[in-house]
């Protein structure tokens, strides 16, 4: 093992990183506001990388337009399976909301299935195939491509949340939504926001995923699951939480793979797989809340 392969390691698991902490994120927004596990999170990635490629490839409109209507067309369709579905779930129902999501995402794959089939398609992406040489490192333009997009759609975030209106009454309503009422605040757009948001991230995130090898498949929507050690290591509401514990948890698993088969290779090639669940199993053992999460979290 050499510092390249050590630096390389560092710059792949910032960039797993970033897609988990973009879903990461969507999930934990969605929780502060309204306590429901939403594992229909899955599914919005998958249809936004399956949109993307429909528009950009399929239609021929190309990856960046084909792009940015997949966002669109996937927050929308967060915001329909809210007022459809959800939105009858309280607080106090978090349970069954957990279990409804899980059956949201599944009716989502089915229906992708049907529509696009089981087969992999090459979505392309706008950097090919091109890399960029630090030293003796060497670095794909996807890699950073993907860093970057994450850092600024995580900063705007921050940002909106901190200094906007419209992020004060997030904030607002997603700590006490009865409130946020008696000052003026309309709980029912805000929710319609944070669920359309967290449908754009996942569109996002699914994107970048497809993007270059990785191709558009079904199997996307493991991400989902593949997240959770991220959000429980961060807490599962707090937003700093979410992007810190993807980081955490991309750097793990990628530094997994270049030291297992070094030091414990009988453990096999799927192991780095499994050590972000370790990592989850871990946390709840030691600490339930995660590192930035609330007390109120552990009724849950």
């Amino acid at each position: 093992m050499t510092w390249v392969a050590v630096v390389q390691t560092l710059i792949s698991g910032l960039a797993l990183g970033a897609t988990y902490s973009l879903v990461a994120l969507g999930f934990v927004i969605i929780f502060s506001s309204s306590r429901i596990m939403n594992f229909a999170q899955g599914g919005f990635v998958l249809v936004g990388a399956y949109l993307t490629y429909q528009f950009g490839r399929a239609f021929g409109l190309g990856f960046w337009p084909g792009f940015l209507l997949s966002i669109l067309v996937t927050a929308i369709l967060a915001v329909v399976v809210q007022r459809l579905v959800l939105r009858k779930f309280g607080h106090d129902q978090g349970g069954i909301a957990l279990l409804v999501t899980v059956g949201v995402l599944y009716i989502i794959e089915a229906l992708v299935s049907s529509i696009w089939g089981v087969q992999t398609f090459v979505l392309g992406d706008p950097w090919g195939i091109d890399v960029v040489k630090l030293g003796d490192v060497t670095v794909a333009v996807s890699t950073l491509w993907t860093i970057g997009i994450c850092v600024v759609l995580i900063a705007a975030t921050f940002l909106f949340l901190r200094f906007t209106k419209g992020g004060l009454a997030m904030r607002a309503t997603a700590n006490d939504a009865e409130a946020s009422v008696a000052v003026g605040l309309n709980p029912k757009a805000v929710t319609y926001g944070v669920w359309a948001t967290a449908g754009a991230f996942g569109a996002i995130a699914g994107t970048l995923l497809a993007t270059g090898s990785g191709g558009v498949h079904l199997g996307l929507t493991s991400v989902v699951f593949a997240t959770m050690p991220a959000i429980v290591l961060g807490g599962l509401d707090s937003p700093i939480g979410a992007i810190v514990g993807g980081f955490a948890i991309g750097l793990v698993q990628q530094f997994t793979a270049l030291l297992q088969p070094i030091i414990a290779p009988s453990l096999g090639v799927q192991f780095p797989q499994v050590t972000p669940f370790i990592v989850l199993l871990i946390v709840l053992l030691v600490r339930p809340k995660g590192l930035f999460g609330s007390k109120l979290v552990e009724r849950f």
